[in-house]
């Protein structure tokens, strides 16, 4: 015998089953709207790296390749410049060099010829001497060198001369 109460209490326990199986449908339903969401998220992110490997990879690579390409000409330019100022200083220390040298040169002859002037005259003239016996000095050395010249050129032709000579004499006893 069923009595009522047993039928209220199955029918409650039914009630109870169908809420349970709603709200678990319900969580279910929220799970898979939260599932479909990242499923989207996850399908524009896919779509996005697509697009960039099929087109903006090789906007990028193509971008990479113009920026090396700039990178090496100034790389080059930069080379190019260094070389420039290296050659031009280079060329300002050959200057400032010959001009020190120079100047350094006709200070001393100031300072010889000043020194020259507070000398006696017997100093100077002594002085004037020794510059005039270095300039004969320097005539007579081009006047040696001119001589060993010329005595090498006599003595070479001398020596094709005798060497001329002994090939006659050689000649006139074979005969």
């Amino acid at each position: 015998v069923v009595t009522r109460d047993d039928v209220e209490e199955s029918l409650k326990a039914i009630f109870q089953y169908v809420r349970d199986k709603e709200q678990l449908f319900k969580e279910l339903r929220s799970q898979i709207e939260e599932i479909q969401q990242r499923i989207l998220v996850k399908q524009r992110e896919r779509d996005y790296w697509l697009e960039y490997k099929n087109v903006g990879s090789k906007i990028h690579a193509d971008k990479i390749s113009s920026l090396e390409k700039d990178i090496k000409k100034v790389k080059d330019e930069l080379q190019r410049t260094a070389e420039y100022y290296r050659d031009a200083l280079n060329a300002v220390k050959e200057e400032n060099k010959r001009l020190f040298d120079r100047h350094l040169k006709l200070l001393s002859e100031q300072a010889l010829k000043s020194a020259v002037g507070y000398l006696d005259k017997h100093c100077r003239r002594e002085i004037q001497e020794n510059e005039w016996l270095k300039e004969e000095v320097k005539v007579y050395r081009k006047e040696v060198s001119d001589l060993k010249a010329s005595v090498q050129l006599l003595e070479e032709e001398n020596t094709s001369l005798v060497a001329k000579l002994i090939d006659t004499k050689l000649q006139n006893l074979i005969e």
